[in-house]
């Protein structure tokens, strides 16, 4: 069946247009006559000598698609306005209001999907709309409606002033003196208008950002860009979403709400997104396309990034021949003279950045059935030096031979094909499969860390850090979403038949919310399969397996891993990454703690929505958690932090460098308890906390968040004699003392969460208080940690633990 698409607030017939505008005191050829005319979609004039762009809108009729972005960037990851960021996407329509024409954004969420123009009326009655901007009709005939676009080309659409604000970088707003229309980038076509405008925000800076990326932090300028796009035609199927399947689903944002649903049907309702994709014959098993997908790289990545974009994102080719395509899925290098942000261009952009960050793959869809018009991928152009860096200090290869550099651009470029498969996932409408690094690397949807082994001779290796090729995940999410049945077979029954041949395959799904930390309240993830970097199906064997690789490296730590000629100081920013390899398969490691096994099962496919992760499991999990704790773990030999001087000049701290409490000389204490947090934050998590009790409340064999608690403890006081080695051993104490000060004041903890953690408190407290120590450092050390724990217990709400930042691990 077809979906019958409707929006109610196109059937409020007051709208209509009328060529009459009282006042009008100029003909059109007179404000028209010196402009230079661009037809398409929406017919352009622009009068360069007054500087004003205007729109001819008679022909418009009914609703369209605007979306807005940002064609030249300010150049910072922390404020995420990249060159090539996409806004807003909304359906709309003009309004002619006598004197003035409103562009009014429809209520595409709250709908009436029926036959009877009442109950549409009802609906679009009763929900808002908004007036996205009001223009001044400049000319009317019977002939034409002419609208003057410029002060809407030059708003701040994107909200850039409130983003700054909001970080507390100044108060800006945008100068119309030092704005004006970018005509190189505005152009009409058939089917799109597109609008670019200079803007430049001036006001105060106050923050710490903007200096670093513009000339004058005071004037910032940047290019807002808007597109006018025509509605596509009615033969795109939209395709309900179904959680098992792999797509992406934004939550509440992208849920529509029908009103005019049966009263025993859910009244909401979602649609996958996903390109519009038929085969020639629907009949064959390998079949052309009607019209391919094609995404078009970058022209300004430089070589070999270039072909190795090109390259990863051709493994989608694999994916859509497994649904029985013939060359569906095509990328080519985009023109020098195309716009990338141009709706007609599914685009791969290599995008600068003052600092390393994420990479994204966004789309521009039709809000009415979620197809997807525009593939949109920025990749950051820092990541592949990221890797070159974790190459580096993996396999230190600089010495007298050099014989290993070449690994280094191999293993970087092997990570960037994958980055580009990965984001062209998204805007092919799939999500994140956190899953997939437990069933063998299934998935380019999964957040791959490197797969690096030691050989027979203890060398890394590095030769399968990354996959190639996409993944059998991929395939079966490609076959539910972009399969064209022939006629004789329903729609719905292929697809719940895909979905049980991908079910009875063993293949899994764990979706953002249930992997990220910190996502949607997910501070600690639950499912054992469910984790960011990381590899291998048990996560326990592949932590012991992966601190067994990083005592080899750091054993191997020398000058060897930075080149010759450069500062003897940059051996920390090798050395960060190393020494801090093990982050992600700990976090992976402790979802198996409280953990639970769970699918997104409905009703009748057979799955088992809960399981919980044996009490063998959890407690070996434990053991290799407090694993990470020992000092001789966490401590940087003297023979490593002798070679690193303090920052020369002009190359001072960064975020990406460990804390110090030593002023600017390398501090291996801090280190350590940097490494010591990352499991200790974890362990006292208050979520995971709650569903240790919760499980052990109902099987005994199971541990508790108390015996959790004791064992970390007791694991904390051992009697080392090594004073090196018992310093560090102090400072995880206190580490240690300050997580369960953060517990126990923590209104948001479960009860019983707060009371374990007063407990274990309390078990320190005295501890400390009945210590028997000879050496002053260790005497003091235990009145200390006696009485800062008997003021916290005292009033733990006043309580602040002076934290260090761990330098920021993702995205790798």
């Amino acid at each position: 069946m077809r979906f019958l698409v409707v929006v109610g607030a196109v059937l409020l017939s007051p709208w209509v247009w009328s060529s009459e505008v009282d006042g009008a005191t100029e003909s059109v050829e007179s404000v028209l006559l010196n402009t230079q005319q661009m037809p398409g979609f929406i017919p352009l004039h622009w009068d360069s000598e007054e500087g004003r762009l205007y729109a001819d809108i008679s022909d418009i009729e009914g609703p369209f698609i605007y979306y807005n972005g940002l064609s030249h960037g300010l150049g910072s990851n922390d404020l995420g306005l990249d060159r090539g960021r996409l806004g807003d996407t909304f359906l709309v329509e003009f309004r002619k209001v006598g004197k003035k024409v409103f562009l009014a954004a429809l209520n595409t969420k709250y709908t009436a999907r029926s036959e009877d123009a009442q109950e549409r009326r009802a609906v679009a009655e009763a929900f808002a709309e908004s007036i996205i901007w009001g223009f001044a009709v400049v000319e009317s005939s019977p002939d034409s409606l002419v609208i003057d676009l410029t002060d809407f080309a030059l708003s701040d659409a994107m909200g850039i002033a409130d983003l700054l604000a909001a970080r507390d970088e100044g108060s800006f707003k945008i100068d119309e003196s030092r704005s004006a229309i970018y005509t190189p980038k505005t152009k009409s076509f058939p089917d799109n208008t597109e609008i670019d405008a200079t803007l430049t925000l001036v006001g105060k800076s106050k923050g710490r950002i903007l200096g670093t990326v513009a000339p004058n932090a005071d004037a910032i300028t940047v290019h807002g860009h808007h597109s006018f796009i025509r509605l596509p035609d009615d033969g795109y199927q939209p395709l309900p979403y179904d959680a098992r399947a792999g797509y992406i689903h934004s939550g509440e944002a992208t849920l529509v709400y029908d009103y005019a649903s049966p009263i025993d049907a859910p009244i909401k309702s979602a649609f996958a997104r996903r390109h519009r994709l038929e085969k020639v014959d629907p009949t064959a098993d390998m079949s052309g396309a009607v019209e391919p997908i094609i995404y078009w790289v970058d022209s300004g990545a430089p070589e070999p990034v270039k072909s190795a974009l090109i390259e990863g994102a051709l493994w989608w080719n694999q994916a859509f021949e497994a649904a029985g395509y013939k060359d569906a899925f095509q990328v080519k290098v985009l023109p020098s003279e195309a716009d990338p942000m141009d709706i007609r261009y599914n685009v791969i952009q290599w995008v600068h950045r003052s600092t390393r960050g994420w990479s994204y793959g966004s789309s521009i869809r039709d809000p009415r059935t979620e197809e997807i018009l525009k593939g949109h991928v920025t990749l950051g152009s820092l990541r592949v030096r990221q890797d070159y860096l974790i190459a580096e200090g993996l396999i230190a290869p600089y010495d007298e031979n050099g014989d290993s550099v070449g690994q280094l651009s191999e293993f970087a470029l092997a990570r960037i094909r994958q980055l580009s498969a990965h984001e062209v996932g998204h805007t092919l409408g799939i999500a994140h499969n956190f899953s997939a690094s437990a069933d063998g690397r299934a998935s380019v949807m999964d957040y791959p860390h490197p797969l690096v082994t030691l050989n027979d001779e203890g060398e890394v290796v590095l030769s399968d850090a990354y996959d190639v090729g996409i993944g059998d995940w991929d395939k079966r999410a490609v076959i539910w979403g972009y399969q064209d049945f022939p006629d004789e077979v329903s729609d719905a029954a292929g697809r719940a038949e895909i979905i049980a041949e991908t079910l009875a395959s063993g293949l899994s799904f764990v979706a953002d919310e249930h992997a990220r930390i910190g996502s949607r309240g997910s501070s600690g993830p639950a499912h054992p399969k469910g984790s960011l970097w990381d590899n291998g199906a048990d996560p326990v064997a592949e932590l012991n397996r992966m601190m067994q690789l990083r005592a080899a490296v750091l054993n191997d730590f020398s000058e060897r891993t930075i080149q010759s000629g450069r500062p003897m100081a940059s051996l920390e920013d090798v050395l960060v990454p190393a020494f801090l390899m093990h982050r992600y398969q700990v976090q992976a490691v402790a979802t198996v703690l409280g953990g639970q096994s769970f699918t997104y099962a409905m009703r009748g496919d057979g799955q088992v929505p809960n399981e919980r992760v044996a009490a063998t499991d959890q407690r070996a999990a434990l053991s290799a958690m407090l694993a990470t704790l020992e000092p001789s773990v966490l401590n940087i030999p003297e023979r490593v932090t002798s070679l690193i001087p303090p920052r020369p000049p002009q190359s001072g701290a960064s975020r990406e460098l460990f804390p110090r409490h030593t002023g600017y000389v390398f501090d291996p204490m801090a280190a350590a308890s940097t490494a010591a947090l990352i499991t200790l934050d974890q362990l006292t998590d208050h979520k995971r906390a709650a569903r240790l009790n919760n499980q052990h409340r109902v099987d005994t064999s199971l541990p508790s968040f108390g015996e959790v608690l004791t064992i970390l403890i007791d694991d904390r006081w051992p009697e080392t004699k090594d004073p090196e080695l018992l310093s560090i051993e102090r400072a995880v104490q206190l580490l240690l003392v300050d997580r369960l000060a953060d517990l126990l004041a923590n209104a948001q903890a479960a009860t019983q969460v707060r009371a374990d953690a007063l407990d274990a408190l309390s078990k320190i407290k005295r501890r400390a208080e009945r210590a028997r120590v000879k050496d002053p450092a260790s005497g003091a050390h235990m009145k200390y940690l006696a009485n800062r724990v008997a003021a916290i217990i005292e009033n733990p709400e006043a309580y602040t633990a002076g934290d260090l930042a761990v330098p920021p691990g993702s995205p790798i």
